[in-house]
């Protein structure tokens, strides 16, 4: 079987240990991903196992053929070739093979039968044509129109030279060349940066049934949680295994993270009672040696280092001003790109304290029509109306264009905060990566993903009562996402938001409108709005497919002015039968989920039980069998633990849907 093998991996870069005697073993089947707080060192250890990058000391092993594929975070340009052409240069491995195996069909020809390396040579190319077939090079024009048409590629793009799209795009191609080249070990370092929610679906389905085995390092959690099985966290240049999901690997962390924060505030208070001694006995010469002797014994202490995201941050919004109940009216929105229909005849409704998820595939008006919102775009038909007291704060993904000058952070945010959240800033700006000296960059030689969450921050400051929020969570880590969504959650105003994180979408979100793009360049865009969050949004998209797939002609396009909010006394009691219907099938779920729960309690417990018994310790191996039932149980009690959480939340947010409607 493939496989890449390290052993006592080390890595310094200056005084910096980044890595510290790390082993791991990637193999066929394997599911994992690498996490650890930013700049811990998890792109550094993604290089060092793709090969691009040599460790200071330790053992790599990679078996004889195994194939590794490696997708950096971003700098990959292409250029010179059409769409097409780029996409086929994942094949060249293969060419070389064909070449080699009809090379030894060249000297097959010219050799005799009676010959002994006949057999030999005869072997060889069985199986080249065997690693031919399996990489799927005579299908490759399928599968280049799979793979790009996955990510989000539409059909005119193919003969493009791959030099016309922008850095997003490149890197989508970069995802579409990895997959295709069919590795054994394949290594993605942040693949969902540059992807909406279709092409991320379209991904964990490809993963979910890729046969090889690949690392993953993403800041997505229902994307972890999909597609892996195993956890390594890097961690003070240390690498630990977790099995499970993502999920699993929060909880159990949590557990050990108590732990070591307990020993944490134990130490620290240790060290302050011994500072406290030698402050008071070092200039005493009855007790100098006393004192000295403090000193040498506070120097030997190992030092109890906790990450970020134990250090608790809660950031909170200025209190929303006083405004009327109708927040936002939209009347007739249309919008057009040249000859392209992207919004028509939208009419809709946001009262305060609403969250409006705006859903729906690339192109279909997401952005146009938050900027539409917003007022920063103002060349289009119909009106946008304001509520009475109404100020909105806007952020855009291009938000880091409007940010420049030579200004620290710190003193660009002290200029812009309300006096009473400068006491805040430093934990605030922790909370959206800016630690340590990074406060004092000037604003000049920030990256552009460092612009955009301090232009995030920046409007979050300022006291409003409608956010319009255009991708927030890009560029934040998990943790980050975690304080942002519990900051907006406990926001007063009202929110409208695209984002291409589910977990985020899930959890922040109370309706959905979804946008569709007109199917010709005149004909009207389409617009739904659905009545609960993005979890029941997708459920409904389930069934209408089933439904369309049982009955393909049941379905009668729409067309003309969209005027979703003015429902008919009949499609109001159908959507509350829907509701209704979503919320008995959640609580099914959760009776059958929570059975299953005290199932495997009850197996844990009886393992537990005979573990006990001294007599079973009489045999290693049975012992040896008890422990692995007794892992594999607890394991699926955290699965099972997780997916009765998740079914928790979404049947709250149902019957917060029905309650509000």
């Amino acid at each position: 079987m493939a496989f890449v093998r390290f052993s006592r991996i080390s890595l310094a870069f200056g005084d910096r240990d980044i890595l510290k005697e790390v082993s791991l073993h990637l193999a066929g089947g394997s599911r994992a991903c690498l996490t650890g707080a930013n700049g811990s060192g998890k792109s550094t250890l993604m290089k060092v196992i793709a090969g691009a990058l040599a460790a200071d000391s330790g053992d790599r092993a990679v078996q004889k053929g195994t194939r590794v594929s490696y997708l950096p975070q971003s700098g990959i340009v292409h250029r010179g070739r059409s769409l097409r052409d780029e996409a086929e240069t994942a094949f060249a491995p293969i060419r070389e093979l064909l070449a080699r195996s009809e090379a030894i069909g060249k000297t097959l020809e010219q050799a005799k039968s009676d010959e002994g390396p006949v057999a030999a040579l005869l072997e060889e190319h069985h199986r080249l044509q065997e690693q031919v077939e399996q990489s799927g090079y005579y299908r490759r024009e399928a599968e280049i129109s799979m793979a790009l048409g996955g990510l989000g590629f539409a059909p005119d793009d193919i003969d493009r030279d791959a030099g016309e799209f922008s850095g997003g795009w490149q890197m989508r191609i970069a995802l579409a060349k990895a997959l295709l080249e069919q590795p054994d070990i394949l290594l993605l370092d942040e693949p969902t940066n540059y992807l909406d929610i279709e092409a991320r679906t379209w991904l964990e389905n490809r993963l979910c049934n890729f046969p090889g085995g690949c690392l993953l390092v993403s800041h997505d959690r229902y994307f972890l949680d999909i597609t892996v099985n195993e956890v390594y966290e890097l961690f003070q240049g240390n690498l630990k295994r977790y099995a499970g999901n993502y999920s699993a690997y929060e909880k159990v962390r949590k557990l050990e993270l108590a732990g070591l924060m307990k020993r944490y505030e134990e130490q620290r208070e240790e060290i302050a009672k011994t500072e406290a001694l030698i402050r008071r006995f070092r200039y005493k010469a009855s007790k100098a040696a006393f004192a000295q002797e403090l000193i040498k014994r506070l120097e030997k202490i190992e030092r109890i280092e906790i990450p970020e995201s134990l250090k608790k941050i809660n950031i909170t919004l200025p209190p929303p001003p006083r405004c009327g109940r109708v927040v936002l009216t939209l009347e007739g929105i249309g919008k057009n790109y040249g000859e392209r229909r992207v919004l028509s005849g939208l009419d809709m409704l946001i009262e305060a304290g609403e969250r409006l998820l705006v859903a729906g595939r690339n192109g279909a008006g997401k952005s146009t029509l938050l900027r539409v919102i917003a007022g920063a775009d103002r060349d289009y038909e119909g009106t946008v109306k304001y509520g009475a007291g109404v100020s909105a704060g806007y952020f855009s993904q291009d938000a880091a264009e409007a940010m420049t000058g030579n200004e620290q952070v710190i003193e660009f945010l002290e200029a812009e905060a309300p006096a009473a959240l400068i006491p805040k800033l430093r934990d605030m700006l922790g909370a959206f990566l800016f630690r340590g000296d990074d406060v004092y960059k000037p604003i000049s030689v920030l990256s552009g993903g460092e612009k955009n969450r301090l232009a995030l921050l920046r409007m979050l400051l300022k006291p409003m009562n409608l956010l319009i929020l255009d991708e927030p969570t890009n560029h934040l880590d998990i943790y980050s996402k975690d304080i942002l969504l519990d900051a907006l959650r406990a926001f007063k105003g009202a929110i409208i938001f695209v984002s291409h994180d589910r977990a985020f979408m899930e959890a922040l979100s109370t309706k959905t409108l979804e946008l569709s793009p007109a199917a010709e360049i005149f004909a009207p865009a389409a617009a739904r709005l659905f009545f609960g969050n993005y979890a029941y949004y997708s459920d409904r998209l389930e069934r209408e497919a089933a439904e369309e797939a049982a009955h393909p002609a049941g379905a009668a396009p729409v067309n003309g002015r969209n005027a979703i909010t003015r429902n008919s006394a009949a499609e109001t009691r159908e959507l509350d039968k829907q509701r209704q219907a979503l919320i008995r099938r959640l609580r099914r779920q959760e009776e059958e989920t929570l059975k299953a729960l005290e199932n495997l309690e009850s197996e844990k417990t009886l393992l537990e039980t005979e573990l006990a018994r001294p007599e079973v310790y009489s045999s290693g191996d049975k012992v040896k069998t008890i422990k692995c039932k007794l892992d594999e149980c607890t394991a699926a009690i955290e699965r099972k633990t997780g997916e009765w959480e998740k079914l928790t939340a979404e049947l709250k947010a149902a019957q917060r849907s029905l309650s509000d409607a």
